[in-house]
């Protein structure tokens, strides 16, 4: 049976791995006598670290049989890799949904499937995106820890200078496109406010298709990069290159400061609408109290009102790596997370919407983002997409990403650059469903 280090070079990260072990001991609380101590490794830092430090700190109140030491890594979904090779790993990993497929693939992760079926969690439960980023080829590897869902945030200041109405957002991506040329401001060839860019914040290229009808693959053994719904959106992108210029808009975009800064592009007024997440009202709040802001769904494509409503629903999950030493207690913590108690202190700590399908009025009251329950609204939606589950999407990814790169520098047509990227992406991916069947066959022989 392939193993997890069959997919890994074996002396990697030894060294890392034996500081991180050592730098755990420092820091471990001493767990009460008695009770089974789990180590929960998380990503986490400032006030989203605060917000699960708060959960693991209500769960070993409330019970007297296991104690939760919650440590913060870095690169987790890298580190939480190499501990599980090395067979020393966490009892509990909080990672992000897409590397549930891999993980799996890896046989890096537990199954979960009979510690759900015993505590009653179900697809019920859940919104259906969120449910089916742990739901993998049949078995349930994950569970959700906090959620987020997208929309168009925009700026009512500079949608009233440019004569725009700020209660009518735009209603389909032309309507969007035209807004963005009127609130656009240009000194000769220097751009300096810019309506909409596609490429900002650049965390969803692979996702544009989406918006369009299109789709990255067809879940079973074909690329579909390349259809007529993903070049057209390519296609769009591209039209703010031919529009302002390639040379225009790096020169523009380089002046742009971090995401997590008060010099953020949108909290400086320097372009006037973004796709962004649920998260961009924590950064508004700190960064830019006084920016006249509002969200909206994202606008479907003219004559296709069957896409309204579309939005990219992600999330970071809680798994039990293979090896823990104590799986059946990192179960009763990951359940005590799913809780209604525990799923919304979380939720309401990171100012987020919740995975789950039942909310209390009590979330609704307390949550400070104004535009919450849209964000809610927008993850139910049919139309919400996640990270394709596949466990190659790594090197997919950072192939749509170059093209992307191709279309915006206008290198190559959208056409051809995402023709090339279906040509490079077929064959691995036929090598990796033909390696998935040679194990499965393996496992089963």
């Amino acid at each position: 049976m392939p193993r997890v280090g069959d997919f890994l070079l074996p002396a990697l990260g030894v060294g890392v791995l034996a500081a991180l072990a050592a730098s755990e001991v420092v820091v471990r609380d001493v767990p009460p006598p008695g009770r089974v101590h789990i180590s929960y490794w998380e990503k986490w830092t400032g006030f989203e670290g605060d917000a699960m430090r708060a959960v693991v700190d209500e769960f070993n109140r409330t019970q007297n049989d296991i104690f939760v030491d919650l440590l913060t890594v870095s690169d987790i979904q890298n580190k939480t890799m190499l501990a599980v090779s090395a067979g020393i790993p966490p009892d509990v990993a909080g990672l992000f949904g897409a590397n549930v497929p891999q993980y799996a693939d890896d046989q890096a992760v537990m199954l979960l499937d009979d510690y759900c079926r015993e505590a009653g969690i179900g697809p019920e439960d859940y919104k259906p995106v969120y449910w089916a980023t742990g739901n993998y080829r049949g078995h349930i590897y994950s569970l959700p820890s906090t959620p987020a869902s997208t929309a168009l945030h925009y700026n009512t200041d500079l949608m009233r200078k440019a004569g725009l109405d700020p209660n009518k957002p735009p209603r389909t991506i032309e309507e969007l496109t035209a807004m963005a040329d009127r609130m656009t401001k240009k000194q000769e060839d220097k751009i300096l406010v810019s309506g909409f860019l596609p490429s900002e914040p650049g965390w969803w290229n692979w996702a544009w298709g989406h918006f369009f009808g299109g789709e990255l693959w067809d879940g079973k053994s074909k690329i579909t990069i390349n259809s007529p719904e993903n070049v057209r959106a390519f296609e769009w992108v591209q039209s703010f290159s031919k529009k302002y210029g390639p040379a225009e808009l790096q020169t523009f975009k380089s002046g742009f400061g971090n995401f997590s800064s008060p010099q953020n592009a949108f909290m400086q007024n320097q372009v006037g609408m973004e796709l962004q997440g649920v998260w961009m009202y924590n950064f508004i709040t700190m960064y830019a109290k006084d920016l006249k802001w509002a969200a909206a769904p994202f606008p479907p494509p003219a004559g296709r009102p069957d896409l309204a409503n579309t939005t990219i629903a992600e999330q970071d999950v809680l798994v039990i790596p293979r090896g823990a030493k104590h799986p059946k207690e990192a179960f009763e913590f990951i359940k005590f997370v799913q809780s209604q108690k525990g799923m919304e202190l979380l939720c309401l700590g990171q100012k987020k919407n919740s995975p789950l399908t039942q909310v209390s009025d009590e979330f609704w009251k307390q949550h400070p983002n104004p535009y919450v329950r849209l964000f809610d609204e927008l993850a139910s939606s049919p139309n919400a997409v996640a990270t394709p589950a596949m466990g190659i999407w790594t090197e997919y990814g950072a192939e749509i990403n170059n093209a992307y790169d191709e279309i915006v520098l206008m290198k190559k047509t959208p056409k051809k650059a995402l023709d090339d990227v279906a040509a490079r992406m077929q064959p691995k991916l036929d090598q990796y469903l033909r390696r998935l069947a040679l194990r499965e066959k393996v496992e089963g022989g």
